[in-house]
């Protein structure tokens, strides 16, 4: 009897944090949550919700509450840059609320200067610990780079993926049907707007030379909802 009362008094315990834990993802981030959360943490925060995504076990957070939360002030403790496909909406995929992230998305993750511009306000300005350039698997910007296809003003935003076909000293004729190619195109580009958004931002460099920032890339696969992560 007393190891079942014990028992029932741990798994009491165990949902009354579980509780708490989700009750604390719920909650709207404000300054004073943003500031107390480290870049690593910020990182951390990023991969468990990935993990619940991927998993199913998604958090259903009461969004008209966060609507209200937010209504007066933003917090954001992260920035994702990431590409336009409906295949990857970054708050669901990282199981995130309103309010908790600055989302920037163009065609194939490029750092363009309009880019650089916003996460600069993302970061110097609003706070955020922590950027993430997002790529994908089966990126159709990049499957165009590939093909250096031509079309519109889209011509030029390919042509800033292109430098990462270049880096990979492919032989042969490449193709966009080669699938390994393309993921391999797809992680260098990720790769290459990270750095880029140091190299072109004397702002945010010192940002991360302080510890103030983290800049890192990450690849999702639109196969399996997980992300996987490099430095």
């Amino acid at each position: 009897m007393l190891n079942r009362r014990h028992s029932l008094a741990a798994l009491i315990a165990m949902g009354a944090a579980a509780g708490a834990a989700a009750k604390d993802r719920c909650e709207a981030f404000t300054p004073e949550r943003q500031q107390a959360k480290t870049p690593e943490e910020a990182l951390q925060r990023l991969k468990d919700g990935n993990v619940r995504f991927a998993s199913g076990q998604a958090l259903h957070c009461d969004l008209l509450e966060q609507v209200r939360s937010t209504a007066q002030q933003q917090a954001p403790f992260c920035a994702i840059l990431g590409c336009i496909d409906s295949r990857v909406p970054p708050e669901l995929i990282f199981d995130q609320n309103i309010g908790d992230m600055f989302v920037a998305r163009v065609a194939g993750n490029i750092a363009s200067p309009d880019i650089v511009g916003s996460l600069e306000f993302a970061t110097a300005l609003a706070g955020a610990k922590l950027i993430v350039v997002l790529g994908h698997s089966e990126c159709g910007a990049v499957k165009g780079a590939i093909d250096d296809a031509k079309l519109g003003s889209l011509t030029g935003v390919l042509a800033q993926i292109r430098p990462a076909l270049g880096q990979l000293n492919y032989k042969g004729v490449p193709t966009s049907k080669d699938a390994a190619l393309v993921q391999r195109v797809a992680e260098q580009n990720a790769k290459d707007a990270a750095a880029h958004l140091t190299s072109r931002s004397p702002t945010m460099a010192g940002l991360v030379r302080e510890g103030k920032l983290k800049v890192v890339y990450a690849m999702h696969d639109v196969a399996t909802g997980k992300v996987a992560w490099f430095g």
